[in-house]
């Protein structure tokens, strides 16, 4: 008899973009002439850049000879590409990483939410509040939660970032947390972290022999220049943290498939018995078992955006979607709404206004206004009462979402 793998049983019943989905979806059959617009889901709307599709359509045509014809790959990612990443994106920033330590993916999601496998079951996570849900749900997977109860896991140790915090969240006290989740810029806030409050966070994992887990998704959107863009720009962090990037929000590659994690020579976890083992070795053991790599088209599309002509395209595509960002903030605070982020990231993080709870706004706003945003709670408990609005838009569809909540707002 074949038996299931409970834990995957005490997954929450619906993901949270797939409730927002059913919900639109009701909406529309109950108004099929309503046009909605979509400021929640946080997928791209811009083109690949030119220099990223020639590459893709000179890779084709490689793959279409005999002499250039390219079947498995290496798990770990090409060498054109880890060479390129390491001299673009660390070297400049005084960062000196060896190319085995960079695995390309298919994507931080995936990688985010497998490399827990590599860390036994009962490890205590700690995980800022609110959070993107793969974190913990793919902790779950594996049974290292606990219970779900009153919204919340009792296994987890939740580190609330809120506006009466200033969005830092505290170091934990009590129980010492052996793997930490921190992502920023952060989703869904929007805020960043300084290089002050990050060393705190990578002196704590020193101290605590424990593990961060920083996913760095976002970080080619910061625009201040005191900002970190890599956990790695403070002093300690290759013996404590992986590293997690995508060219999903970078580069437009939702759909393409590609980014990468890095995984230090340096760092160690422990066995029972106290021998130290190399989470670098080991990762590349699980990649090898069960992961084919990333396709050589998505490489040497990804390798493209590299380039001088590469830069300075992607760079315009962020800075378009930063405009929406702005004029999201502006028009969202001019109304007298509460809003944080939009600044160093594309999310816009809202209080709801009077009290409302994050799906009690979400319905408002559909309905009223025909926008859809996220709700907060979705994220977790700290979310309760915000919502989170995309800069992902094209400028007309924002323009024209932003004229339907302030023309709802005051109605």
């Amino acid at each position: 008899m074949a038996l299931v793998n409970i834990h995957f049983l005490n997954l929450q019943k619906n993901y949270l973009f797939a409730d927002i989905a059913k919900k639109v979806n009701a909406f529309k059959v109950m108004h099929p002439k309503a046009d909605v617009i979509s400021l929640g889901i946080g997928d791209v709307t811009q083109p690949l850049c030119p220099a990223v599709t020639e590459a893709m359509h000179k890779a084709v045509d490689e793959m279409a000879t005999a002499e250039g014809f390219r079947g498995y790959g290496p798990e770990q990612g090409y060498d054109f590409l880890r060479e390129a990443i390491l001299k673009n994106d660390f070297l400049p920033r005084g960062i000196h990483l060896d190319v085995d330590e960079v695995f390309i993916n298919d994507g931080a999601k995936s990688d985010t939410g497998n490399f827990q496998e590599l860390l036994h079951w009962d490890n205590f996570i700690g995980v800022t509040d609110p959070i993107y849900p793969v974190y913990i749900d793919s902790n779950v997977m594996i049974g290292r939660c606990g219970v779900y109860k009153d919204g919340r896991w009792t296994n987890v140790r939740y580190m609330p970032t809120k506006a009466e915090n200033g969005f830092v969240p505290e170091l934990p006290k009590g129980r010492p947390v052996d793997v930490i989740y921190l992502c920023y810029p952060n989703n869904p806030t929007g805020t960043v972290i300084t290089k002050q409050e990050l060393r705190k966070w990578v002196n704590y994992a020193l101290k605590n022999d424990a593990l961060i887990l920083y996913d760095a998704a976002y970080q080619a959107y910061i625009q201040d220049p005191k900002i970190p863009h890599s956990i790695y720009e403070i002093r300690g962090a290759r013996k404590c943290a992986v590293e997690f990037r995508s060219y999903s929000k970078t580069a437009g590659f939702t759909g393409v498939r590609c980014g990468y994690t890095i995984v230090p020579k340096e760092l160690t976890v422990s066995t029972f018995e106290g021998e130290r083992i190399s989470l670098n070795q080991l990762w590349l053991r699980r990649q090898c078992t069960k992961f084919n790599g990333c396709s050589y088209i998505s490489q040497r599309a990804a390798e493209a955006i590299y380039s001088p002509e590469g830069k300075q395209q992607i760079q315009a595509t962020i800075d378009y979607y930063m405009q929406n960002a702005k004029k999201m903030l502006e028009t969202l605070r001019s109304l007298g709404y509460e809003c944080y982020g939009g600044e160093n990231a594309p999310y816009v993080w809202m209080r709801c206004p009077d009290g409302m709870g994050s799906w009690q706004f979400f319905e408002a706003l559909l309905y009223g206004a025909n926008v859809v945003c996220t709700p907060g709670v979705g994220f977790g408990p700290s979310g309760e009462g915000y919502v989170r609005f995309t800069a992902f838009g094209s400028h007309e569809k924002t323009d024209e979402a932003l004229q339907r909540i302030e023309a709802w707002s005051k109605g």
